[in-house]
């Protein structure tokens, strides 16, 4: 019955995309789109498995089957109860194995045009592997750069709505791509899955415009950034060195980390992780500006005696010509950024055309 396999290349072809694997599998990540319906769950997965290990494979693809038989009738009694006659829907599991074999041989008996994955989800995993090393040397890049503080985000949300294109990778990976840059309440995704959404937005930018994109270090959090695209972003002919005053620095580092602020118990965790950098006494210092409720006195020398020598080493080392970066005077605390985001438009455009940086005085977004 191979006429009812479709490669991966067919995917847009079809009505729906079901993900029959278990909850968990799906979670980690899955085909943009898809839905999750199960044809065993979590704990009937572990069950099968174990009984593949520890009893004999007969019996545990005789348990599955009968496991995948209930599920899979439970789903059409519910799920798919109000699909239509001419309803396509493409089936996939992990590897184009029994899971989705099951549940596609079942639609077509019913009448329904289901086709199965080959390959089942392994096959878009390599695919997405081989477009993370594919598609980012397809792009050109504007690449910003800046001390914490300096709202290079915030420059980047400006920039969109006045119609750059921008990748946004502390958002995809939410993180902030610091030590102390944990998400409040938002946990990050898992590898695949930031993997998966990266290309989906590479694939979206139109090669020839440019990509505006903060300089990040390989690691944001717990998520690692795929070697091509970091090679991309080192050769970057257009750079901007984004210069924000140290007062402003301040005032935006406690309103972007104003959770932790807030949460003096969990910021005192956090601040004892930088223990192997910066020694007991100056971690003491900083608890106790903490539990003196002193936050500007704390923001201020987080900004200049962590995170701006953090960010010097990281720099020389991720980005060897930042020196002859585009200086680019910036205000992230204006109630609109907007206008500031056309100006930094207009400068690099100037650059991309001419090919050399431009002079201070000409750069500064508040001239």
């Amino acid at each position: 019955m191979n006429f009812l396999r479709v490669s991966l290349e067919n995917v847009g072809d079809f009505d729906e995309i079901i993900d029959v694997r278990t909850p968990l599998e799906f979670a980690d990540d899955h085909i943009p789109g898809a839905i999750n319906v199960p044809v065993l769950s979590n704990e009937e997965r572990v069950i099968v498995g174990t009984m593949y290990k520890q009893v004999s494979p007969f019996e545990a693809s005789r348990v599955g089957a009968a496991m995948i038989a209930r599920n899979i009738a439970l789903h059409l009694d519910t799920t798919f109860a109000d699909r239509p006659r001419h309803w396509r829907p493409l089936i996939y599991c992990w590897r184009g194995g029994s899971r989705s074999a099951s549940m596609n041989v079942m639609m077509n008996m019913i009448g329904w045009r289901a086709r199965q994955l080959e390959g089942g989800y392994k096959a878009y995993r390599r695919d997405v592997v081989a477009s993370l090393d594919a598609l980012p040397p397809t792009l050109q890049y504007i690449v910003l750069t800046g001390h914490t503080g300096s709202g290079k985000t915030r420059l980047l949300h400006a920039l969109a709505q006045v119609g750059a294109q921008t990748l946004d990778l502390e958002a995809l990976a939410m993180h902030r791509g610091s030590l102390l840059g944990a998400m409040p309440d938002a946990p990050q995704p898992s590898q695949k899955s930031f993997d998966t959404a990266l290309v989906g937005v590479l694939r979206g930018f139109d090669p020839m415009r440019p990509v505006f994109v903060e300089a990040e270090s390989r690691r944001i959090g717990l998520i690692t950034l795929p070697e091509s695209l970091m090679t991309s972003l080192r050769s970057s002919t257009v750079r901007v060195e984004v210069g924000v005053s140290l007062d402003e620095r301040i005032d935006l580092l406690m309103q972007e980390y104003g959770h932790l602020l807030r949460s003096p118990e969990h910021f005192r965790a956090q601040l004892l992780r930088l223990l192997p950098l910066h020694g007991r006494a100056v971690i003491d210092e900083w608890l106790a500006l903490l539990d003196a409720g002193r936050q500007r006195e704390l923001s201020h020398a987080l900004i200049t005696r962590h995170y701006d020598p953090a960010y010097s080493r990281s720099a020389r080392k991720m980005l060897p010509g930042v020196g002859t970066a585009i200086p680019f005077g910036f205000h992230p605390g204006a109630p609109d950024l907007r206008p500031q985001a056309q100006a930094l438009l207009a400068l690099t455009s100037r650059a991309d055309r001419f090919g050399s940086a431009i002079a201070p005085q000409e750069s500064s977004a508040d001239r």
